[in-house]
């Protein structure tokens, strides 16, 4: 694997890291819809996550990455989409996709 496809991969690590240290071990759904501040940051960072899966895509396409194409399409839809972002579709991605895709980031950053 070469440098720059570990430097994306690695990316999307920290911007997950960094989610789960925003939203600290109480994770409360009606905290995170009262705190904008807190909103603003996830979204941000699921910019960050999907940005980099483009860029990872283009310099390594032949990486399997489970929801790939999902991953790209919320960034797109966090940015241009602005005004439709749901706090419960985001909340799902946090408590559902997050995990499995630290997972997997982490094993391929083994290899």
């Amino acid at each position: 694997m070469n440098l720059e496809t570990k430097k994306y991969l690695y990316d999307r690590k920290v911007s997950i890291d960094s989610i789960y240290e925003y939203l600290g071990t109480k994770r409360d759904f009606f905290d995170y819809q009262k705190n904008k501040l807190l909103r603003r940051g996830v979204e941000r960072e699921l910019e960050i996550i999907g940005e980099a899966m483009t860029k990872l895509l283009k310099i390594s396409p032949e990486l399997h990455i489970e929801n790939a194409r999902q991953i790209i399409d919320t960034r797109n839809w966090v940015i241009h989409g602005y005004d439709k972002v749901d706090d419960v579709i985001i909340w799902g991605i946090i408590s559902k996709h997050l995990p499995k895709l630290k997972e997997e980031i982490e094993i391929l950053l083994k290899l």
